[in-house]
């Protein structure tokens, strides 16, 4: 994602192009490695959430786990750790109750600034969410992902998309990949009578590989909010 300008912003009068994509800019990814000092575990392990959930995040740390701390960058941009304005401390974990601006990017940071992976959480107002993991899958493996209801409808038929195309109707609700591979790896999005989910990326890793500490691509939705946050002449 990236923000081009032909003018100089200062001079009235003058158009702002505006290019977003789907991948997040550079100073909201924590800096790649090869192997992460620590890794960030979600439970439960999904992307998505409806409001007044809760979620449990804790950083798993080789070695002193003495000074790290979870972060947030929420959907404005607003950076935060556990326990300032959002999320309770129990024992090693953060337990975060999920309201719509607790939707954005969460990892772990050590106080020398090394970083584990991170993860998007999106929390969702509406009717209908996805079930997709939030943490990496591995090939080979199987994954289900389900169209999850606030109100359980007495039609479970559930419309799956993977990067803006039809993969089918399931009228159990859900979809099951059984041998994962790299070209699984995607966007993914379900409707269904009662509306449709966000979109959620899935990440799909090769056995045996190390979490890395690069930023998965963000949802459309998130994307436009982090534009708005970078071009905010406030902030």
């Amino acid at each position: 994602m990236g923000a081009s300008s032909d003018q100089n912003l200062n001079n009235p009068g003058q158009i702002l192009t505006l290019s977003l994509s789907l991948s997040p800019p550079a100073s909201l990814s924590p800096p790649a490695s090869l192997s992460p000092p620590a890794s960030l575990s979600v439970s439960p392990d999904r992307s998505q959430f409806f409001e007044f959930e809760s979620v449990s995040l804790s950083c798993e740390v080789q070695g002193n786990s003495t000074g790290w701390r979870m972060m947030r960058n929420a959907e404005r941009g607003n950076l935060s750790e556990c326990s300032t304005d959002w999320g309770k401390h129990q024992g090693s974990s953060c337990i975060v109750s999920l309201t719509p601006s607790s939707s954005g990017v969460y990892w772990c940071e050590s106080g020398s600034g090394e970083h584990s992976n991170a993860v998007n959480i999106t929390v969702h107002v509406g009717a209908v969410i996805l079930e997709i993991p939030a943490l990496p899958v591995t090939e080979g493996d199987s994954v289900t992902l389900r169209c999850r209801y606030q109100v359980t409808p007495s039609d479970l038929t559930a419309v799956f998309y993977k990067d803006g195309s039809l993969i089918r109707a399931e009228s159990s609700g859900e979809i099951t990949i059984p041998a994962l591979s790299k070209s699984d790896e995607g966007l993914y999005k379900c409707s269904s009578s009662k509306g449709e989910s966000p979109e959620s990326w899935m990440t799909v890793t090769a056995e045996g590989s190390t979490p890395s500490s690069s930023l998965p691509p963000l949802s459309s939705s998130l994307c436009l909010s982090l534009g708005w946050w970078l071009l905010s002449p406030s902030l």
